[in-house]
């Protein structure tokens, strides 16, 4: 563990509308992957929790869905878990799209910060996309006339430009305190709820625009006794066709996700994975507050038959 001596800890959570790229910037300060990231709203379901620790400091963030209006209990569930994360935090961070001019929707997602005495930054993200650098300054302005930051952070955190500047901000903000996690520690979560993710994020990827939200995963059995370690997941969707779609022709675009997820599981458990996929419909999961349930590794469930 580290020298307690001038070591300072905290909470900080990590919120922005969908797509913003909170799940980059967490796995950029982390150093390593917790959260999984594809270019699609939602692609967060729950919070994920991720350990940054350095000589002097430890900072537990907590990454969430995106901001946005919970009109099922799938989505509903996701708000429950952004207005959880304003709760007994040293620090927010609001991850905004530098690339886009402020809507109706960020007004909505700021009165979230109203709510709340905690100190908040502004990270401006995707600034390697901007052609034309003064746009920060509008976009600062903009949301300085709908809410007053402590601080504002230009950042790309797909290259890591001005990431170091944001991580020395973070741990001045942080106070005197324990290590709550041993310093290996990257996440609170376990390798079979991220091997879940992973598999999800490769659903995501490959199939774009076709099967959005509509998909979950849930890992059956994780067996790592033996040297090869071996899981049996279930893909599930809500309708035939994107089952279909899942699958593939003749089984291909399963075969491709389950290669592509395996591949990224083995770098996490460090051995040689047997990944053995299957799709299932499970219609109106997203209604189903028992599936839903089962979807969050916290509720220590395995099978959500």
């Amino acid at each position: 563990m580290p020298d307690p001596t001038d070591f300072v800890s905290g909470f900080v959570s990590i919120l922005g509308r969908p797509n913003a790229g909170k799940s980059t910037l967490l796995n950029a300060i982390v150093g390593m992957k917790v959260s999984i990231v594809a270019d699609k709203p939602q692609t967060t379901q729950t919070t994920i929790q991720g350990v940054w620790t350095t000589p002097n400091s430890q900072v537990v963030f907590l990454d969430t869905p995106g901001i946005h209006r919970s009109d099922t209990p799938f989505n509903q569930r996701m708000m429950m878990s952004v207005s959880s994360a304003l709760d007994e935090r040293d620090l927010l961070i609001y991850v905004a799209d530098s690339t886009h001019s402020l809507e109706q929707e960020d007004f909505h997602a700021l009165d979230l910060f109203r709510q709340t005495p905690v100190p908040a930054f502004l990270v401006l993200n995707k600034i390697d996309k901007l052609r034309q650098k003064q746009i920060l300054l509008t976009r600062i302005t903009q949301y300085k006339a709908k809410f007053e930051f402590e601080e504002y952070f230009p950042i790309s955190a797909l290259t890591g430009d001005g990431l170091e500047v944001l991580q020395s901000a973070i741990v001045k903000k942080m106070k005197p305190g324990p290590a709550y996690f041993p310093e290996d520690d990257f996440t609170d979560q376990p390798a079979r709820f991220m091997a879940g993710e992973l598999i999800r994020e490769k659903v995501l990827r490959e199939t774009r625009q076709e099967v959005p939200h509509s998909v979950a995963v849930i890992v059956d059995s994780f067996d790592e006794k033996k040297p090869l370690v071996r899981i049996a997941a279930t893909i599930y969707v809500e309708r035939e066709g994107q089952k279909g779609i899942i699958i593939g022709a003749k089984g291909s675009m399963l075969k491709k996700i389950g290669t592509q997820a395996r591949l990224e599981i083995e770098k996490l458990v460090g051995r040689n994975v047997f990944l053995d996929l299957n799709v299932k419909v499970r219609e109106n999961w997203r209604e189903n507050p028992e599936f839903l349930n089962a979807l969050d590794w916290r509720n220590e469930r395995t099978d959500a038959e």
